[in-house]
């Protein structure tokens, strides 16, 4: 007997790498709950929708697929916010949603949780991903499957797969498996590209590359460090793109942002007459709020969707061959004397003083802080613009929502990437409006045994918008935020006003290993990291 719907379903995530399965059980999805008890994936049920699909995100960004399975409507269209952000930032999530059975659609009735039409759900995801299905076919359902997991992880962007409850146990019929994606460039059309390029890197004065986000997802990390030891050109990241390769590489800039990067990054990447940007995406938040300055006539810009150098685009050029044709090239070595690299770190440590903390002297503590099994997750706002200074120790292993920038992403997301690699402990940056949306997966974290370390930067309110717009609508109910392991009966917390009090939690903080650890920073209501101040007065330049 050929294997049911579910059973196939579940026996191809498994072939893709997934181990986990991030969600929230409903009547309509309960018949496919009971088969995933029943395989080798674990099921991690989270305290809300929300939840699970930010950790099925962050999953997917560690693991190269992440999963997230829910209920009709009430269920899916709580992730649509999660699927819109993975769709933004390039991360290859699944979302199977169960959803009534075939049968009980005829005459169309008024069943529970149904918004308007039983396919209302699905044209909303079809907005959001690059490919969807619902299996209530038994003959095409295993082709469907295949079809919508290739998408997912050709293209690098989500997927809507929608399970009726009467097919979960209904047997497929078998198919030939496609092979896996291997799409090839026009060779002519790849060799005229990588001539131009050639001709201009070594024509130029100041090359500089500019690595982000489609470096990580197409698992180019090892290629751009080729490109790095053939050529010793400088490169910076985005913030999207932070940790593509260690920051302790002797060839790196920093973080390239505009008006809220380091100046001195900012001077020699726009002052490059050849800037080389490889999966890079033009947001307005890498850009520095659209204060970036980059010139397309000096630039070569390579992503999945497109080439272009200078002023002329390629079409028909795969972003991993035009790489790989770059370590090929004909380029000649650079030796770069005048690049801002850097510093090392050890030449950063600030001494301990006993004064109130500010977000300043918060991020160049956390500095020290930061070690080799050390993945940082934060959240939009400040805990982000912040976070671009601190020295990560390895590939990927920084996470934030730094494009699509919804609020509610950290904590979640510190468990999928507990969870997709046990090695590595989260350092969460959190502000107090954020946590008060998902802070509450912590017990998720407790169920699991996971122990990331969750420093809530309280400054009671949306400290951001203040600095934008301020308002009696950026404060939020101040909470005792130290006091939530005592809620939930595990985990330990502390609350933190000055800078001694900060390094004396941090070391309790890293011992202790049993369980999640809160550490509440009390910020002044108008305090700001360093990248959000350069932003601002850089801004009130041009006024």
């Amino acid at each position: 007997m050929p294997p049911t719907i579910g059973e196939y379903l579940i026996s191809r995530l498994r072939a893709h790498g997934v181990t986990d399965i991030f969600g929230i059980p409903g009547d309509y999805v309960l018949g496919f709950y009971d088969l995933l008890q029943k395989s080798e994936l674990r099921t991690i049920t989270t305290c809300d929708e929300q939840g699970a699909g930010f950790a099925a995100d962050a999953y997917a960004r560690l693991r190269g697929l992440g999963v997230v399975c829910i209920t009709y409507c009430v269920g899916g269209l709580k992730v649509a916010n999660t699927t819109a952000e993975a769709f933004a930032e390039k991360s290859p999530v699944v979302v199977i949603s169960g959803a009534p059975g075939m049968k009980e659609r005829e005459k169309n009735p008024l069943l529970h949780h149904k918004v308007r039409e039983f396919d209302t759900q699905k044209k909303v995801f079809e907005q959001l991903t690059v490919a969807s299905t619902v299996l209530s076919d038994a003959q095409t359902a295993f082709a469907e499957i295949d079809r919508v997991l290739h998408a997912a992880l050709r293209y690098k962007r989500p997927v809507y797969i929608e399970l009726p409850r009467d097919m979960v146990n209904v047997p497929g019929i078998a198919h030939h498996q496609p092979a896996e994606l291997h799409e090839e460039s026009d060779p002519n059309t790849l060799r005229e590209a990588l001539h131009e390029a050639t001709f201009m890197i070594n024509n130029a004065r100041q090359p500089v590359i500019l690595a982000d986000v489609e470096v990580h997802r197409f698992g180019l990390q090892e290629a751009l460090l080729d490109l790095l030891k053939k050529t010793g050109i400088p490169f910076a990241t985005t913030i999207l793109g932070k940790s593509v390769i260690s920051e302790q590489h002797p060839l790196y800039l920093g973080v390239y942002e505009g008006a809220m990067g380091r100046e001195d990054v900012r001077e020699f990447v726009e002052a490059s007459d050849c800037v080389i940007m490889l999966g890079a995406f033009m947001t307005d938040i890498n850009l520095g709020v659209y204060t970036a300055r980059l010139d397309p006539a000096r630039s070569i810009n390579a992503t999945s969707e497109k080439l272009s150098i200078r002023y002329h685009n390629f079409d028909d050029v795969r972003f991993k061959d035009f790489v790989r044709g770059l370590i090929d090239a004909d380029l000649k070595k650079r030796e770069t004397s005048n690049a801002p690299f850097r510093k090392p770190i050890e030449n950063a440590k600030p001494e301990i003083q006993n004064s109130a903390i500010t977000s300043q002297r918060l991020f160049a503590l956390l500095n020290t802080f930061l070690d080799d099994n050390t993945i940082v997750v934060t959240d939009v706002g400040d805990a982000l613009f912040g976070a671009a200074d601190l020295y990560i120790h390895h590939r990927t292993e920084f996470l934030g929502p730094a494009y699509y920038a919804s609020m509610g992403f950290a904590v979640p997301a510190a468990v999928g990437a507990q969870i997709a690699n046990p090695k590595l402990r989260p350092l969460v940056l959190v502000g107090d409006g954020a946590f008060q949306m998902t802070g509450t997966e912590l017990a998720t974290a407790v169920r699991h045994g996971l122990s990331p370390i969750v420093i809530v930067l309280n400054n009671r309110g949306y400290g951001t918008e203040r600095h934008m717009q301020d308002g009696p609508y950026n404060d939020v109910l101040e909470w005792r935020y130290h006091k939530l392991p005592e809620l939930l009966g595990a985990g330990r917390g502390w609350v933190v006003d000055t800078e001694e009090q900060l390094h004396c939690a941090l070391a309790e903080a890293k011992e202790n290993t049993a369980g999640f650890s809160l550490i509440e920073v009390r910020l002044d209501p108008h305090d700001r990291s360093p990248a959000l101040q350069r932003l601002a007065e850089r801004l009130a330049k041009r006024l």
